[in-house]
């Protein structure tokens, strides 16, 4: 039996949550005693490939053609599920990105498989048997979750796992598998790309601010504090609903859901729809001049002070500190 990992790409690059996905199922397999196979969808060039194998993967298969260039969810799906029945996959490992968050239900419903979506560690127990710990209620509790089917799908939260590097020389094969015409019904036809930006659910560090930036035209700081930090940045449902920054941005309980390792909040009072969005990151920093501001009570460091004053003297520190 064999564990599959379906690894995405950005116009032929691989994500680093498609390296966290890897890891993953290496480290699954190294306690069953399985190995791994990746599978590869669009047009990917074999050094990208072979990259697969620093992080685990024996095998590549590989599905290059012009039709899949671009994301098809039903066509995706297909394939994924005709690999899986061809290794006779007991494990698919996906990431729970935009795409896998599409994925993962679909591809096990048509496998009849056990699903557990958002996986945050390692599962436990072995066989037809195992426990996941997912983030639930918007990353305000946990759950765990038992995999009881012969066939199971875990699809990792970005940021979960940390990427491990292997001694493996994996081979590539190209795979062609079989799709029904009728995958291809809904098509994509252009995905625009901000190309110049981090993306919000894989970014390692995010620089978030809220109304207490006063208006626009104050963001030039947030973001010179997030291109200092290799951030990605960010802002509160109120911002972007005044049009301040793009929806893009939004995160929290109705926008997007990130997980980093340092989310740093300005002049963000700390709703709790907006913490629902943010509290599975590792740490929390919080500026602001209101020291009762709710995000304080979650934060795991804290600055009590004007972030027009406290932003500009970091940004300083860090240039110091980094010889900028």
């Amino acid at each position: 039996m064999s564990i599959l990992v379906y690894v995405e790409n950005t116009d032929g690059q691989f994500k680093k949550s498609a390296f966290e996905a890897v890891s993953y199922a290496k480290a699954i397999a190294d306690q069953s005693g399985n190995h791994v196979i990746a599978l590869s969808i669009g047009n990917v060039a074999e050094g990208q490939l072979n990259l697969l194998g620093k992080y685990g993967a024996t095998k590549v298969l590989n599905v290059n053609t012009e039709q899949l260039k671009s994301f098809v969810n039903q066509a995706y799906t297909a394939i994924i599920v005709d690999a899986a029945k061809s290794i006779e996959a007991s494990l698919i490992v996906l990431s729970n990105s935009f795409s896998g968050k599409g994925l993962a239900p679909r591809v096990a419903a048509k496998l009849n498989a056990a699903l557990a979506d958002g996986a945050i560690e390692l599962p436990t127990g072995s066989g037809d048997n195992l426990q996941v710990k997912t983030g639930a209620f918007s990353g305000k509790a946990f759950a765990f979750v038992a995999l009881t089917s012969p066939i199971k799908v875990i699809s990792l939260n970005p940021n979960s796992f940390e990427i491990k590097e292997s001694d493996i020389a994996a081979t590539i094969e190209n795979y062609d598998p079989s799709i029904d015409a009728a995958d291809f019904s809904t098509i994509v036809k252009e995905i625009v790309r901000a190309t110049d930006k981090i993306s919000l659910p894989e970014a390692e560090i995010v620089v978030s601010a809220g109304r207490g930036l006063k208006g626009p035209e104050n963001w030039a700081m947030i973001e010179e504090l997030a291109n200092v930090l290799g951030a990605a940045t960010a802002c509160s449902k109120p911002v972007s609903d005044a049009g301040w920054r793009p929806h893009s941005e939004h995160v929290g309980q109705t926008g997007i859901v990130v997980s980093p390792n340092l989310y740093i909040a300005i002049g963000i009072s700390g709703a709790i729809q907006h913490l629902a969005g943010v509290s599975s990151s590792k740490t929390i920093v919080v500026i602001n001049k209101d020291p009762e501001a709710p995000f304080f009570k979650v934060a795991d460091y804290g600055i009590v002070g004007d972030a027009f004053e406290v932003v500009p003297k970091l940004i300083t520190a860090l240039k110091t500190y980094k010889g900028l």
